[in-house]
């Protein structure tokens, strides 16, 4: 991997597409995990707007002190990037009361994917406001492997600079990057629960072995040829992909027949 000139490449097609789209640059939501790291410093570095937002809801200290920290090192390095801080913990709490059902457990996940969703809302309100588009921090594993992002949640972006990425390339590009040790060590977690739940613990694999499987699955490889971890790491793709499909795909549209239309 050809880790300078990739930055270059992303960071000269983000300057492209914002001219091309007539837009100031982009805003980024930051979370302290090293997706939204490599993302930001890709946009500071084409040298168009950026603008950081870190949203936090009920978010433990020590993500949120990484997004901050990593804000004010943008800032330090690059006179184009601004920070704004929201905190949507009220505003998720509200909606929270108002929607409760007798069963907690059921609203459990719907709830975990609204963070998710007032978060967009909340991006794209500044964005907007600040005549920039919305930068998505997902990688290509999460996008297109095992949809391991919230529809109309983080999934709700208007362009994806390293969707085409595996999760250990965005790391390598990380620290050539220089984001801190402590974003790249830190478990990867999608800040969306209460309780401190990594994606390794959610999904049942880690990225790595994510990328293999993903790997063998796009190469037509069948369960059988596998034992051990090696096929149940298999089965856990296989299963994550087939019920992501609806959100992987475009959304489907109806085709009306001309005879109809008449």
């Amino acid at each position: 991997m050809q880790t300078e000139a990739l930055i270059r490449h992303i960071s000269g097609w983000l300057k492209d597409y914002a001219a091309g789209a007539g837009v100031r640059g982009y805003a980024v939501g930051i979370s302290g995990g090293v997706d939204s790291a490599v993302v930001s410093a890709l946009c500071a570095r084409s040298g168009v707007q950026l603008l950081c937002v870190d949203m936090p809801i009920r978010q433990k200290a020590d993500q949120l002190e990484r997004a901050r920290n990593h804000i004010a090192a943008l800032q330090r390095q690059f006179s184009n990037v601004r920070a704004i801080s929201a905190d949507l913990t009220p505003l998720f709490e509200e909606f929270e009361r108002s929607v409760a059902l007798p069963d907690a457990k059921q609203q459990e996940l719907a709830l975990a994917n609204t963070r998710s969703r007032l978060r967009m809302s909340t991006l794209y309100y500044y964005a907007q406001t600040h005549g920039l588009l919305v930068a998505g921090t997902g990688n290509k594993v999460e996008d297109f492997g095992v949809g391991f992002f919230t529809k109309y949640g983080d999934g709700g972006v208007d362009v994806s600079p390293i969707a085409d990425l595996l999760k250990s390339q965005v790391y390598r590009l990380a620290e050539a990057l220089g984001v801190s040790e402590s974003i790249r060590a830190a478990a990867p977690t999608d800040g969306l629960w209460d309780g401190e739940r990594t994606d390794e613990e959610q999904m049942g694999a880690s990225y790595p072995e994510l990328e293999w499987a993903m790997a063998q699955h796009e190469a037509g490889r069948a369960r059988e040829e596998f034992a051990g971890r090696q096929q149940q790491v298999f089965d856990i793709y296989t299963r994550l992909n087939r019920a992501a499909q609806h959100k992987i795909q475009p959304i489907p549209v109806c085709r009306i027949p001309a005879e109809l239309l008449d």
